[in-house]
Formats: C-alpha cells, structure tokens, sequence
C-alpha cells in the first residue's frame, strides 16, 4: 500500500491579522521531482486558527490524486491542532466554522491518518515556516493567494 507524508505549518501575526500557511506532501520511498509536491498561501485579515486549519486542508486536499486508503502522515508545527481536531465544540470549531467543516470534512475522507506533532528545530519545519512566512509577506502586499511551491525549491526539502 501507498504511503505518503504531509508537512505543515501556519502563522498568524499579529492574531488576528496577516497569515500565511504552506504544505509539502512527499511520497514515502520514493525519490524525484513526480515524488514530491507542494505550495503555500496567505491571506489578510484572518486568524491563527484559520491558517492553521486551511494548511491542514490544503495539504488534504493535495491527496485527491491518491487512494483513499494510502496511508498518510501529518505533520504538523500547531501544537493544539489534534486536540482541536477530536473536539467537536473546541476553539477552532466555534472561531473559524467555515473552515472547520472543511478541514473536518478533508479529514474524515482520509481514513488511514496519523498526526504526529513536529519539532519547530527540524529543518524540515523552516523551510515549511519559511514558506508560510511567504505566504504571510504576500498576502500583505497582494491580498488572498495560494501557489505552488516551485520544484527547484522542493528539491531542497531536507525530509
């Protein structure tokens, strides 16, 4: 069976205020350009926990090229989101509804899901923070965006 790994990460500053998110997904295993994907966004006006649940969707959402059963694992810089995620009245749920019901429903279409927190110290966790820093800078100066992480800079990720 296929697995596969998803980094992600997501800021907020001030909170509420500029955000930015960013995901890599890369397929265990395997190694090239066709193993590895990602991208990052932003947006203004918006909230930590709305960053944080739209990397969390983002990166689930990349997966729909994937069987339903490949096993996935998350990885993730929140430290509150899987208890976020198993509270159905928690924080998140009541500040950010829209976007709750969206990370819910991009959960539950994932049935072989494992959330393992991340060291904020892996380098793995500064280039995805580097990149939702991007996302942050961007959204400042050009609104709402989301794109690509470009290939050559994939290839860097140290995972």
């Amino acid at each position: 069976m296929a697995a596969v790994t998803v980094w992600i990460a997501s800021l907020c500053r001030p909170d509420p205020g500029y955000g930015g998110w960013a995901y890599v997904r890369k397929m265990d295993g395997e190694t090239g350009a066709a193993a590895i994907k990602g991208a990052a966004g932003g947006e203004r006006r918006t909230s930590a926990a709305r960053m944080s649940l739209t990397a969390l969707t983002e990166a689930l959402e990349s997966l729909a090229d994937l069987p339903s059963e490949t096993t996935v694992t998350l990885r993730f810089l929140d430290p509150e989101l899987a208890g976020q995620l198993v509270a159905a009245d928690g924080d998140y749920a009541t500040a950010e509804p829209e976007v709750w019901a969206q990370a819910r429903a991009a959960v539950a279409a994932r049935p072989t899901l494992e959330l393992a927190p991340s060291s904020p110290s892996l380098p793995a966790s500064g280039f995805l923070v580097a990149w939702a820093e991007f996302g942050l800078d961007t959204a400042k100066s050009r609104g709402s965006f989301k794109a690509a992480i470009p290939k050559p800079n994939l290839m860097k990720f140290p995972a």
